[in-house]
């Protein structure tokens, strides 16, 4: 791999001149970066947050798996050496660079002082590949036919019926 080119499981740079196939652009990665974050209908069935943290870019479907929360509005904090995006509505814990749901386990529920440790419930969060061509950034959609939570919330229905239905929350300052 060349100076100029590095991967990650999320996001990657590259000097190529032209954005990998079936990507999609997203926005210039100044936009991005100065924003911090950017949501996006992708290929008129998906709706991705791309994220920009500590030098990494990131994308994901944009609602928490649980119950829908606009993540674009979560903060990231590190969790046992794992960054996570945290719902704002119910404080679910995502992880950004594999999409799993991480919880506060007891090992023990009797013994005193309790003694927690953090868990993975697996993958929950549809995680997008972020792709940057000189300065532009391209998202592959994560086609995997398997299942994750997180598709729940994908449909046309809940945008039309159900997000209209809900209050929008107001953006951080």
């Amino acid at each position: 791999m060349s100076s100029e080119e590095e991967t990650s499981q999320t996001s990657s740079s590259s000097s190529s001149s032209s954005p990998p196939p079936d990507s999609h652009f997203i926005g210039k990665k100044e936009d991005i970066v100065k924003s911090g974050r950017v949501t996006k209908l992708v290929n008129g069935c998906r709706d991705v947050l791309v994220l920009y943290h500590e030098g990494q870019l990131h994308a994901m479907d944009m609602r928490c798996y649980h119950a829908g929360g606009a993540l674009e509005y979560g903060d990231i904090e590190e969790f046992n050496g794992r960054l996570c995006i945290v719902c704002p509505w119910h404080k679910y814990k995502i992880t950004l660079a594999e999409g799993e749901g991480l919880y506060q386990a007891v090992d023990n529920p009797t013994a005193k002082p309790l003694r927690t440790h953090w868990r993975s419930k697996g993958v929950k969060q549809r995680i997008h590949k972020v792709t940057e061509v000189n300065g532009d950034v391209y998202v592959t959609l994560n086609d995997s036919c398997e299942a994750i939570e997180s598709d729940n919330y994908q449909t046309e229905r809940y945008r039309t019926v159900l997000l209209k239905a809900q209050p929008k929350p107001k953006p951080k300052k």
